[in-house]
Formats: C-alpha cells, structure tokens, sequence
C-alpha cells in the first residue's frame, strides 16, 4: 500500500493523488490531480495566505495606533483639568475683579459687578494660554492588567510629592501629549471656559468623557489619576 502511495507522489508520474480509496488489501487512486494544476493550486494558497497575514498584522497595527491616540488624547485632557484645577486653586478665592459692560448709564454711571477673579473668563484664558506646557511634565505609566496606558505627573509641585515607580519618561510622549492638548484648547475653548467657571466636582469625567467624548466610557481610572 505505501508503495502505491509512493508511486502515486513520484516524479515520473503525470499526475498527483489527492484521494485515495482503501480497502483491507490495497488502495487506489480515487482522485487525480495533474502536478501542474496543483502548483497552480499550491500557489495560489500561498498568496492567500500571505495576503491574509498582512491584513491581520495592518489590522493590528491600525488597531494599536487607534488605542493609543485615544489614550493620548483622554490623558491630555484629564491632565488638562488636573493642572487647571491646581493652578486654580492657589488663587485667594476672596480676591474679586469687577466686570460689566462698557455702556454709560443715562446718570453718567456704568454697570459693573465683582465678580470671584479665580473663576473669571479672562483669568481662566491666561491660564489656559499656559496649560499645555505643563504636558513636559507628564509620564507614562502601563496597567499590566488591561495593556492600556495612563499619563501621571512626575515632576512633583511645590510642597508636593509624586509617586514615579511606575512611570516612564520619554520625550516623544510628552510632545504627543502637548499636541493634543493644544488640539483639545482650540476645539473646546468654550466648554472649558463654561466648566471651569461653574463646575467644581468631577471636571475631568464630565469634561473629558461626556461633553467631548475624548475618553471611552469604558476606561475606567480613578478621579485622582490621568
């Protein structure tokens, strides 16, 4: 019987068998296949699959790239409202600013009111002007449970320490993180301005996920991480 089967793959032969029909004695060629239209075949599946693995791997890669734009992005902007928030904090919240407009009463007076300074649009402004400069700052950090990544302060403030054990520096990343930063400013001046002039809990979660929608919802990270 392996004779035949040898017989059947020989060079000499004509022809390849791709069935074969046994009995208890012998077996014979069910299916003939010409070698020709088998390297045809042989060929064809090759590219197949060599087409298949370069969809899978660019699919990957595209998949990757997407996750980590995302995670740039949502970092930026949970950074964001962290360094707004710590500069908006070391103002005197008693200090006041008059605002109002410019138009002369009929009695020669204007209408003004004072207002809290630290709250202020053209405080909050100058601050924003400043934000992503703070992204030089910023580390990155890997949860080993879920492969995503997370952006922490490594440089620690005045008076303040920073936990870095887990935490990479890598210039590219915090230039990626100052680009989107800056993309997240100019798209979203106002509703920055609009949170941080009347929100005061939960910023990040409502800025960042549900009014611009920079941070998936299923990205779960604690309100006192990036």
């Amino acid at each position: 019987m392996f004779g035949q089967l040898r017989e059947g793959w020989s060079r000499h032969q004509s022809f390849v068998c791709v069935r074969w029909k046994c009995s208890v004695e012998t077996c014979v060629c069910d299916r003939k296949l010409k070698k020709k239209d088998l390297q045809v075949i042989m060929a064809k599946l090759l590219d197949f699959l060599f087409f298949s693995s370069c969809v899978l791997i660019f699919s990957t890669v595209l998949v990757q790239g997407a996750r980590q734009s995302q995670d740039i992005k949502c970092g930026a902007c949970r950074a964001l409202v962290d360094e707004m928030e710590w500069a908006i904090a070391q103002v005197d919240p008693k200090k006041m600013i008059q605002t109002g407009s410019f138009r002369i009463n009929p009695d020669g007076s204007q209408s003004t009111k004072d207002v809290p300074f630290v709250r202020s649009e053209g405080h909050l402004l100058e601050l924003m002007e400043g934000v992503c400069e703070k992204m030089k700052d910023y580390g990155e950090s890997l949860d080993p449970a879920t492969n995503r990544k997370t952006y922490v302060r490594f440089m620690a403030r005045e008076g303040a320490s920073e936990d870095v054990s887990n935490v990479s520096y890598d210039s590219r990343v915090s230039a990626g993180l100052k680009y989107a930063c800056e993309s997240i400013v100019e798209q979203n001046e106002d509703e920055i301005i609009e949170f941080f002039a009347h929100e005061t809990d939960n910023v990040k979660d409502k800025l960042c996920s549900k009014r611009t929608d920079l941070c998936d919802h299923a990205l779960k990270i604690p309100h006192d991480e990036l």
